[in-house]
């Protein structure tokens, strides 16, 4: 497999398989559940080649990867043989707060449908798209046909929802099947024609003719296409009946007993009490954030397009996700994602800005995915790998966004289908009975406005004097240079910091490091703590346990060196610096000092890596083939061509 290494690494760090509960995927992180967070070697795994990020949100550890998340899924599942567990243990939420389990149930529950219902939605969009500007007749086989496409996820949404939530709830995910089938039965909606029996709760918003009993109780019938509430319930209803009659009922009989059961309890109580109140909850939701949006579009689009993205970084947006699906459904169109949509044009302007005005290469090689990635509404390579570690440009892509968000609210744009993201996001907003109205057009001029905001912002205040990469923001960072200038490498020898024990990088436990994900370079095994400067440079990250520090010679050589394997789990405790981040060093000047008897008796292993993380600069990099080693010693040699000497 393509990612298998990436895969290993990533399981391994982690906390092994055996730490892993579930993981699913979305479109740009791996989600897993783990049985211990503390397992997890997180400052790894975010600097990992491959991995953009780590997040922890919603009770799920998140390890952002980027556009080819499924095929790293693929193979994170193949190596864990993730595939033959549960997806959810049964104490598995015990430690998370009601809203991060809230969170997680959302998630959880939508995430494995996105694909589809952006897709479907598409078509739908697409067709609208083509009737208003005459390209179809409504009459016409062809638009009925992708009318029916479009239509099929979302029509029969109680189905699919019911397959997923199953599978979150613990229950059996046909069983929910057959229970969101029976919601959305056919011949159903023809009982509500006709003179009802009685009326329940007459004179009051909650008034129900009855058309029809069970067993002589009255059953409230409901429109339940397109409705999300009511199968989530039901589902959540069903994994319970199921395990309790799982209990009681004998295993020769199981297979066909529970699930008949089941159903036979399940699907008329939800008929008669779980549906109707699920639905008149599903309005009143529709109906409050309707009221709270028509108190000023204007406000609400400023708030939720300024905080658009943040809710995105925590995985707080699932909590509107559902919101504007049942918005579609109860209402036919959603006016709350809809203020969302100028977001990701405006982080996409601001990568731009920084590609335009950045000189150094690397950060203009990882802008240029990140700006196709967003265009298509996938930003989180450019919030993660980009604008949010250098602050600025993330904060004006959010202002940007609130102003987009404002005049989105402003000209009442609707969404009225949950289609594609980014640039497809607009066949969203075309109203199936009136067409092309103000609102695309308010859509079309908020992307434009974010985008033109986000770049010449980002480009004239977004970058300062610093010209700091993404890189250096990051946890145990990769040193990145200090000015604007592209700082040319020149051949070099880089001196030990350490009197101790040199060895192969490739000897170290760290996966990371061992595989020069990382940088090449030799690992130390120090026998005094004090770390002394390699090069004459500049401090271009000090990490703030001072377990790491980062140099850029003055010859352009980038170093990493990290102090033992996983001691930021310290917190700089038995770690003193003596420099601190932007000073000028010189070659031998005392940079950090540690108690290495210390460490040692807190369990840490203090093998520690010197890596070139610029290494892709030189045709040569040559470690010392010396065992033992003192502070000064000639440790690694940098060519840029094919003169190394030999005896070194």
């Amino acid at each position: 497999m393509r990612y298998e290494q990436l895969a290993k690494d990533i399981v391994e760090n982690v906390g092994g398989k055996e730490n892993v509960n579930s993981v699913v995927h979305c479109i740009t992180r791996l989600r897993f559940k783990l049985k211990d967070e503390g397992k997890a070697n997180t400052d790894v795994l975010k600097n990992m080649d491959g991995v953009v990020t780590v997040m922890k949100s919603g009770g799920q550890y998140q390890v952002v990867i980027g556009n080819h998340v499924p095929d790293v899924y693929k193979a994170v599942v193949e190596i864990g043989g993730f595939h033959t567990q549960a997806p959810i243990e049964a104490d598995d939420k015990k430690d998370q707060g009601l809203f991060n389990r809230f969170i997680d149930i959302i998630s959880s529950i939508f995430t494995p449908i996105l694909g589809v219902l952006a897709a479907t939605g598409m078509i739908k969009g697409f067709n609208a798209l083509f009737l208003a500007i005459g390209w179809l007749d409504i009459t016409s086989g062809t638009y009925q046909i992708l009318n029916a496409v479009g239509d099929s996820l979302f029509h029969f949404f109680p189905i699919f929802l019911g397959y997923t939530a199953s599978k979150k709830f613990g229950g059996s995910t046909f069983i929910g099947m057959a229970i969101g089938a029976a919601l959305v039965y056919p011949a159903l909606s023809g009982l509500s024609t006709g003179e009802p029996l009685y009326t329940l709760f007459a004179g009051t918003i909650f008034e129900s003719p009855i058309h029809i009993t069970f067993l002589g109780i009255p059953v409230i019938l409901m429109s339940y296409a397109s409705s999300v509430i009511p199968i989530i319930l039901a589902a959540y209803f069903g994994a319970k009946v199921e395990y309790r009659f799982k209990k009681v009922i004998p295993d020769v009989v199981k297979t066909f007993l529970v699930p008949f059961l089941t159903l036979l309890v399940v699907v008329p109580i939800t008929f008669m009490v779980i549906g109707p109140i699920a639905t008149w909850a599903g309005q009143l939701l529709g109906q409050a954030t309707l009221w709270i949006y028509n108190l000023s579009p204007l406000v609400a689009g400023v708030f939720i397009g300024a905080f658009w993205q943040v809710f995105v970084i925590f995985g707080l947006h699932w909590g509107l996700v559902p919101i504007g699906i049942n918005n579609i459904a109860v209402h036919g169109a959603d006016p709350i994602l809809a203020l969302t949509f100028a977001a990701s044009f405006a982080q996409i302007g601001a990568v731009l800005g920084i590609w335009t005005k950045t000189k150094q290469q690397k950060l203009k090689t990882l802008s240029i995915p990140a700006f196709i990635s967003g265009i298509f509404g996938v930003t989180e390579p450019a919030i993660y790998g980009i604008t949010l570690p250098l602050k600025k440009p993330f904060i004006i892509s959010c202002i940007a966004s609130a102003i987009g968000g404002a005049i989105l609210g402003v000209t009442g744009t609707h969404g009225y289908i949950i289609g594609g993201l980014g640039i497809f996001g607009l066949a969203n907003f075309i109203s199936p009975a009136e067409g092309i109205t103000a609102g695309l057009w308010g859509a079309i001029i908020a992307i434009l406005v974010s985008f033109v905001l986000g770049f010449i912002l980002t480009y004239l205040f977004g970058l300062g004097k610093g010209n700091k990469s993404a890189e250096s923001s990051r946890e145990a960072a990769v040193p990145t240079k200090k000015s604007d200038r592209e700082v040319s490498v020149e051949n070099e020898i880089i001196s030990s910091p350490f009197n101790g024990e040199a060895n192969p990088l490739s000897d170290i436990r760290d996966a990371a490091f061992a595989s020069g994900a990382l940088g090449r370079g030799i690992a130390i095994e120090p026998s005094e703590g004090k770390l002394y400067s390699p090069a004459s440079g500049t401090v271009t990250t000090l990490f703030p346990t001072k377990h790491a520090i980062g140099i850029t010679t003055d010859q352009g050589a980038e170093i990493l060196i990290h102090v033992g394997m996983d001691t930021v789990q310290l917190e700089g405790k038995f770690f003193s610096a003596q420099t601190s981040q932007g000073d000028r060093v010189e070659k031998g000047q005392l940079l950090i000092e540690f108690d290495l008897n210390e460490i040692k008796k807190a369990g840490f292993n203090l093998a520690t890596p010197i890596v070139v993380t610029n290494a892709d600069k030189y045709m040569h990099i040559v470690p010392t083939k010396e065992k033992q080693i003192k502070t000064g010693d000639r440790l690694i040699e940098l060519k840029l061509n094919h003169q190394v000497e030999e005896a070194f």
